[in-house]
């Protein structure tokens, strides 16, 4: 009897042993999937993970006596080879450990759905039709379309046939010639028949049909290198310094300035690898970014490229793995983070554009991996591979590694073509206010060069971070705030829809025609959201195209390259946008960028609310002007005097990294400390607060001054449970194993009290 290790798709620790039959056993080994039964009926698609094993023969039971274990068998095995390399499983474990989350939540994020379920992916078969063998030869085919004269329009359909698989260019036929293949799709597009039609001619057994394969990858045409475009000097001296940093270095930041041309020098690097017989992993933070990057490195790599991000069905994301895992895989994967799971036999080069980017951090639901993290624990497992960062604003610890040394550096200061950089003019909001000058969103000098940008045939853009038409709406005769039932926020307006919306539940309402409070009619939405923008500026430009890009907006794929692909050919000239317009974007005429409210970031009650502020202002600064002449940014503010609007205004970089870093140091948070987050959830606050407080007195007494709290999060209620959050700081060199070690203990003796039964505690390692 042999044993095996299996990882079930549970948010369950560890993983669970099976007995092998012996009838199995051949087909067993790590990476193949098996299903297995759990409890009294459930079974489940599990990944062998350690096999074969000596598993423990007894275990301890009551009072401290010993029964034997009973192990369940396997009940079938699926894969004739691995679906898991070894390096996948390597990662598998580090997430696992590293991000403090059962290998069974991994499990679930890093496959498709149809590889985790028994009948989960059925491929793609397309219906053929075929000459039947018995008039293969040219008498037997003469005599039966002689006997269809009558039969008009199935002669028509025989004869299209026989024209597309390719019979009137052979010299004679028989029951072994190889016909060209003819779809049934095909032959009715052609001919314009019925099915009626093909299906008399089936009845009379001449045409035949069978199922075939086809698989749903779009086939692109072949690579062409020489679609490259030649590096400018700045690029090159970049290039050349990224593979000088590159032979001392396994990781190398690429710090480039908006629009200096850091894709074509990651295309050249590309093409370096594959010339080396190497894999490259390219990501990118959102998927809109993809739909731009896509057709440059087309244009170069052709059918070498495959894309892998959410918004691909599962099916094809299940023949893009297979494909991963045959002899022939894609040379180049371009993906958002969950790219990180696929399979890679070769893999040398792994590019993380964007890398400040906070929507690498997954955040819901486990595990909350950071991709990039990941990614560069990836690269660490092969043992050529390279990884390259690559933003014009690294993030905090990025940018301290390189400066200490653990990273590569390579500065890339010009931008293509020595555009200039775009000239920002900050506009004081608060003392037009204050003078009644302006009343909305938009300051009369922003109004003004919008104008004059559209009145030019240019674009322009307008960045609001926040979505809906109000963040809330409010009662003017009684302060009335409508408010999810389940969560602790007010509900966001959605004037399209006419109802309220809850942003982190989805609970919807209709919007009141009177206050339940006070009767009263008058309601009003309050501040703005993108919506709101869209609404306002469409009256003020009549004339103008507007789009704009939210989540509200973008919820399909074909939403993202529609609004994009638009923007580009100029089928819009205002796009108004979220953080998505912020990152990365090539548009060739945008001349102006609005920041609306710059304050709204600034002021958010977060450690990194600096940090994410200025990279968003200086990425959706770097739009404007991007190609021909300098563009212009209007930043309104109501804090004009910030050293961080001065540091943006003047693309100071290194002054605001030296200003945050004597602060992060100085109070302890990256990068000279680790965070860890410990969430405790429960439908009864009281259970959660003293849960909570319990719980940090225990951790106090472990960890001492490293533990802050418990305290409520900025929203305490979500989906009707009730939350705590306990911060935990540590310092760089400590024993992180142990740490992880004894935050488990802590934990699991917590959750021996029977009140806290239904309580749920999760961590959020290196919080964003």
């Amino acid at each position: 009897m042999t044993y095996a290790n299996i990882i079930l798709p549970l948010p369950l620790d560890g993983l669970f042993t099976y007995t092998i039959p012996d009838a199995l056993a051949p087909k067993v080994q790590v990476g193949v999937r098996v299903i297995v039964p759990l409890g009294k009926s459930k079974r489940y698609v599990g990944i062998v993970a350690e096999y074969p094993i000596t598993p423990p023969a007894t275990e301890k039971g009551i009072e401290n006596g010993e029964k034997k274990i009973v192990y369940k068998d396997i009940l079938e095995v699926l894969d004739a080879t691995p679906v898991l390399l070894p390096q996948q499983l390597r990662l598998w474990y580090w997430i696992a450990d590293y991000y403090m989350s059962p290998i069974g939540d991994v499990y679930k994020a890093a496959l498709p759905s149809g590889l985790k379920e028994q009948d989960g992916y059925r491929p793609r078969t397309e219906l053929y039709i075929r000459l039947a063998d018995n008039f293969r030869n040219e008498r037997a085919l003469t005599l039966v379309i002689d006997s269809m004269k009558r039969a008009t329009k199935q002669v028509d359909v025989l004869m299209a046939y026989l024209q597309l698989a390719g019979v009137d260019e052979m010299d004679q036929i028989s029951p072994k010639t190889e016909f060209r293949e003819v779809t049934r799709e095909e032959l009715m597009n052609v001919t314009h028949a019925s099915i009626g039609i093909i299906r008399a001619l089936l009845d009379r057994k001449i045409l035949v049909t069978y199922e075939k394969e086809v698989g749903r990858l779009n086939h692109g045409s072949p690579s062409r290198p020489e679609n490259m475009k030649p590096l400018n000097e700045a690029q090159t001296e970049a290039y050349n310094q990224i593979l000088i940093q590159m032979m001392g270095h396994r990781v190398t930041l690429l710090h480039g300035v908006t629009s200096s041309g850091k894709t074509e020098i990651y295309i050249h690097l590309i093409q370096k690898a594959i010339n080396e017989k190497k894999q490259v992993l390219y990501l990118l933070p959102e998927i809109a970014l993809t739909i731009q990057i896509t057709e440059r490195l087309k244009a170069v790599f052709g059918d070498q490229l495959g894309i892998y991000h959410s918004k691909y069905s599962d099916a094809e994301r299940v023949e893009i793995w297979q494909k991963q895992l045959s002899d022939n895989p894609y040379s180049v994967i371009l993906g958002a983070r969950s790219a990180i799971f696929l399979p890679f036999h070769r893999l040398g080069l792994i590019i993380i554009d964007e890398e400040h980017d906070q929507s690498y951090k997954q955040q819901d639901p486990a595990p909350r991996y950071h991709a990039r993290s990941a990614a560069i624990v990836l690269g660490q497992m092969y043992p050529e591979a390279k990884t390259l960062l690559g933003t014009a604003t690294p993030s905090m610890e990025s940018y301290y590694n390189a400066k200490q040394g653990k990273y590569g550096l390579v500065e890339l200061t010009r931008r293509y073509k020595d555009i200039q950089l775009p000239k920002i003019e900050i506009v004081d909001i608060k003392d037009l206010y204050r003078r009644k000058i302006m009343k909305g969103a938009f300051s009369p000098r922003l109004l003004s060069a919008v104008r004059e940008a559209l009145g030019r045939g240019e674009q322009a853009i307008l960045f609001q971070n926040r979505r809906g038409f109000a963040p809330m709406v409010e009662c003017r005769q009684c302060g009335w705030v409508p408010k999810c039932p389940n969560c602790d926020v007010s509900l966001t307006h959605h004037k399209n829809m006419n109802y309220l919306s809850c942003h982190y539940c989805g609970y919807t309402m209709k919007v009141p025609d009177v206050c339940p409070c006070c009767e009263s009619e008058d309601i009003r939405g309050r501040g703005y959201g993108t919506e709101k923008i869209e609404d306002e500026i469409s009256f003020i430009f009549p004339e103008a195209r507007i789009a704009r890009m939210d989540l509200d907006t973008t919820r399909t794929r074909n939403a993202y390259e529609r609004l994009i692909n638009d923007f580009s050919a100029g089928k819009s000239n205002l796009l108004i946008g979220t953080q998505m317009i912020t990152k990365g974007l090539d548009f060739d005429k945008v001349s102006v960028v609005g920041i609306l409210n710059a304050d709204s970031m600034l002021n958010f009650p977060d450690f990194r609310a600096y940090e994410q502020s200025f990279m968003m202002m200086s990425q959706v600064s770097g739009r404007a002007g991007r190609k021909g002449k300098q563009g212009l940014v209007i930043l309104q503010t109501k804090s004009p005097n910030l050293p961080i609007i001065q540091q943006v205004v003047h693309n100071d970089y290194q002054s605001f990294y030296n200003d945050l870093l004597v602060e992060r140091r100085d109070f302890h948070y990256p990068p000279f400390y680790r965070l860890i987050y410990v969430y405790l959830k429960h439908r009864d606050e009281n259970i959660v607060n003293t849960a909570g407080l319990e719980l940090g007195s225990r951790l106090h007494e472990v960890f001492g001054d490293r533990i802050l709290g418990p305290d409520k999060p900025a929203v305490a209620r979500v989906k009707t449970l009730s939350i705590r959050k306990i911060m935990l700081k540590l310092e760089i060199g400590i024993d992180y194993a142990r740490v992880r070690q004894s935050l488990h203990n802590t934990i699991h003796e917590l959750l021996k009290d029977k009140r806290y039964g239904a309580l749920q505690v999760y961590f959020d390692v290196d919080p964003l």
